[in-house]
């Protein structure tokens, strides 16, 4: 599936087929979010639940950054790649409270 683009930012799902969540990326600073749908107890509507940039995930030098997703169904996380240098990193959300990535490498 290809990644939505809109403006300077980036939306791509996870890849894992049983969750809902999706990865935003700051295409010029390679910062990187994510946001899923969460249930709320009592209440007939669920709420929207973020998870902002954490450790490796945080803005970056300026470059030229995208998302690209594994064909690995059962993949939480996504690939951050810098499109200028080929370095890459894996992020996803760690202890359901912040999105982390891996440092890169190429």
């Amino acid at each position: 599936m290809p990644a939505a683009v809109a403006g300077n930012y980036e939306f791509l799902a996870a890849p894992q087929t049983d969750l809902n969540r999706v990865f935003r990326l700051d295409r010029s600073n390679g910062e990187v979010g994510a946001c899923q749908y969460g249930l709320k107890e009592g209440a007939p509507m669920g709420v929207t639940l973020c998870y902002p940039p954490g450790e490796g995930a945080k803005a970056g030098p300026f470059g030229e950054y995208a998302l690209v997703a594994s064909r690995h169904t059962g993949e939480g996380g996504v690939f951050r790649v810098d499109l200028r240098s080929g370095m890459m990193s894996i992020c996803f959300v760690f202890n359901e409270r912040s999105v982390v990535c891996t440092p890169q490498a190429k």
